[in-house]
């Protein structure tokens, strides 16, 4: 028996402490960590290494930590969720998935998370499309006309949001879903309660120089920052033709053209944003499609299975919990690499996004670190 949590750790807060003591005291259970990697869900680097959030993770609650592939890091909500419920499924012994929402009510989380496979809920989130309404916003809408405004409440909040889709592609899976009501901040707020603070005010503590101890069980040694790969990532846009744009995941309807036209006349990543941002495209996805062209992620290849589990860090407990798995186990990039596994690209897109993100550092960090780390014990 185990449970799972699907995370970013960016970085790995108190509120993260919690989530991972209370899930293991809810189960009395070990906890698999399913952690995003270089990159993460709202389009930009993570605030500090892979590496270092799985050792503070190990320390901190979690008993084996496994990287999210990127190319499902990077990903919308529902993709995000499928590839760690996924990953979550190959072992055995999970039963549980745990996750931070604004309530508990499992109830009233299920209807939200099935209210999409109503068929008037369906029809009218395709209407309000059609009039230029973005899918979440669309989605809420619909089920607040159709489920009710309680229903939709629910889709109000981005933790809820992710929760709704964990459940979703929990079902039939055998694992039961575990919520848990998160404490302290809301989400993306800079409101604190006592030594509970939101992940994006403190990245935005750590990385102006300020104190951010109050916070953190352990603060990272080193940090990112956001605007060094900005050059990086402008080289690569104007190299990519209309056609390379139509690659990408989540571009559709004529977006390649208007992103396109966007790198040819802005010179910023924040210009071109906000030239190419309507009210159907909103800045998270543009943001992951920016992310998507700098590290070669297709449609293509983001919609693939996230069949293998990459080890980062595990204690005892981890190391039996791995016993467990049916899918294929990365402990060595190179060999599996070497041995062409199945899912050797997605792989090396977790190498590659590694590489890049060595160079949002003030000091630029040496490339192959996913060659040269050692599985944390």
């Amino acid at each position: 028996m185990a449970v799972a949590v699907i995370c970013e750790f960016n970085p790995f807060h108190n509120g993260h402490a919690y989530l991972l003591e209370r899930a293991a005291q809810l189960c009395g259970a070990p906890v698999l960590a399913v952690m995003s990697g270089s990159f993460t869900q709202r389009g930009e680097v993570a605030v500090c290494s892979k590496f270092e959030r799985a050792h503070i993770a190990l320390e901190n609650g979690a008993d084996l930590v496994a990287e999210l592939p990127t190319v499902k890091a990077v990903s919308n909500a529902q993709r995000f969720a499928r590839g760690g419920v996924e990953i979550a499924k190959s072992f055995k012994c999970v039963t549980h998935l745990a996750f931070g929402c604004e309530t508990d009510d499992i109830e009233l989380l299920n209807a939200a998370a099935f209210s999409a496979d109503n068929p008037e809920v369906q029809s009218r989130i395709a209407e309000l499309m059609k009039q230029g309404e973005y899918y979440p916003r669309a989605y809420q809408n619909a089920v607040r006309e159709v489920c009710g405004d309680k229903t939709a409440q629910v889709l109000a909040s981005p933790n809820n949001i992710l929760a709704v889709e964990y459940i979703r592609a929990l079902k039939d899976s055998g694992i039961k879903p575990l919520p848990v009501l998160r404490i302290g901040s809301v989400h993306d707020s800079e409101i604190r309660s006592n030594n509970i603070a939101s992940a994006s005010y403190i990245r935005s503590l750590l990385r102006s120089g300020r104190d951010a101890s109050a916070y953190l069980p352990n603060v990272p040694t080193e940090i990112t920052r956001k605007e060094n790969l900005e050059r990086a990532a402008l080289c690569k846009l104007r190299t990519m033709s209309v056609e390379d744009f139509a690659l990408l995941p989540d571009v559709g309807e004529g977006l390649e053209n208007r992103i396109f036209g966007a790198v040819r006349k802005y010179n910023s990543i924040e210009e071109i944003l906000t030239a190419v941002k309507t009210k159907r495209y909103t800045h998270a996805r543009l943001r992951r499609i920016i992310i998507c062209a700098l590290l070669g992620i297709t449609e293509e290849l983001q919609s693939q299975n996230a069949g293998y589990v990459r080890v980062l860090s595990m204690n005892d407990a981890g190391a039996d919990m791995l016993k467990t798995c049916t899918a294929d186990i990365v402990t060595s990039p190179a060999k599996y690499l070497k041995s062409g596994g199945a899912f050797s690209a997605s792989l090396q897109k977790d190498i590659e996004a590694t590489d890049v993100a060595a160079l949002a550092y003030d000091s630029v960090k040496p490339c192959l670190q996913d060659y040269l780390t050692k599985i944390i014990r």
